[in-house]
């Protein structure tokens, strides 16, 4: 039998956070497969040499595993989060592009606009942190995975 990622249990605001982000990952997930996927396309930065296309459905579908896995795989929580706010910080380049590119998407058609969005993406990062006790459990996790090698 495969041991918990943390010890310790959870607070309520936790629970309900790690569930809120689970459920905005999965709709974005979904949202990147279908009626948003030429916004997500216009945010590839033109530097990545991937087609942009594959890189939002890809992304998409991450975000439908990472959602799931939050909503669902709670005594995971730990390592979840981890993966999560790396993926966050994996695509805030994205974001970046948006505003020195000057791509209007989702509504964000001003500079100011652009501005105003980079901020929420290290607060997706602490999210992810937080309600996952993924920042207060990481030396379990850490001594745990040194342990296996």
């Amino acid at each position: 039998m495969s041991k918990r990622t943390t010890a310790r249990p959870t607070s309520v605001p936790r629970t309900v956070a790690r569930l809120l982000l689970g459920a905005v990952l999965v709709f974005a997930g979904a949202s990147h497969l279908s009626f948003a996927r030429d916004d997500f396309q216009a945010q590839v930065p033109e530097w990545l040499p991937i087609d942009d296309d594959a890189v939002v459905l890809a992304s998409g579908v991450v975000e439908i595993a990472l959602g799931s896995s939050l909503i669902a795989l709670g005594r995971w929580r730990v390592a979840v989060g981890l993966v999560a706010a790396a993926f966050f910080v994996a695509i805030f380049p994205g974001n970046i592009s948006q505003l020195v590119t000057k791509t209007s998407a989702f509504g964000l058609d001003t500079d100011a606009k652009r501005w105003l969005r980079l901020p929420f993406q290290p607060l997706l990062v602490f999210v992810a942190l937080w309600s996952t006790g993924a920042w207060r459990d990481r030396r379990i996790v850490l001594d745990r995975l040194r342990r296996r090698r």
